[in-house]
C-alpha cells in the first residue's frame, strides 16, 4: 500500500512538473511572437503545434492517473500487471502519434519558411 501511494505522489509530482513546463514555453513563445512582428504566421503555427502537443500531454497524464487509481482499488497483481501493459502500450501510441504530429509539422513549416526566405530574396533582386 505504501508503495503504491509513493508511486502515487511521484505521479503528481510529475504531472504539475509538465504543467510548469508547458507553461514556461508557453511564455517563451509569446516572448518570441512579440519580438518578431513580422513573421506572425509562422509564430502561431509553432503555437497551435504547442497547444497540440499541451493537450496530448494532459491526456496523457489524465489516463496515467485513472490507471493508477484502478490499480489502488484492485491490487491484484495480475491485474496490476495487466493494466502496467495496457498503460505502456496507449503511451507508446500516443507518443507515436505526437511524433508523426510534429514531423508533419515541422515539415511544413520548413517548407513555408522556405518559400518566405526566397520571396524576400527575390523581391529585393527586383529592388
Amino acid at each position: 500500500m505504501m508503495k503504491m501511494m509513493m508511486m502515487m505522489m511521484m505521479m503528481m509530482m510529475m504531472m504539475i512538473m509538465m504543467m510548469m513546463m508547458m507553461m514556461m514555453m508557453m511564455i517563451m513563445i509569446m516572448m518570441m511572437m512579440m519580438r518578431m512582428r513580422r513573421r506572425r504566421s509562422v509564430m502561431m503555427m509553432m503555437m497551435m503545434m504547442m497547444m497540440m502537443m499541451m493537450m496530448m500531454m494532459m491526456m496523457m497524464m489524465m489516463m496515467m492517473m485513472m490507471m493508477m487509481m484502478m490499480m489502488m482499488m484492485m491490487m491484484m497483481m495480475m491485474l496490476l500487471l495487466l493494466l502496467m501493459m495496457m498503460m505502456m502500450m496507449m503511451m507508446m501510441m500516443m507518443m507515436m502519434m505526437m511524433a508523426m504530429a510534429m514531423m508533419m509539422m515541422s515539415i511544413k513549416i520548413t517548407i513555408f519558411l522556405n518559400n518566405v526566405a526566397y520571396s524576400n530574396i527575390q523581391l529585393k533582386n527586383n529592388n
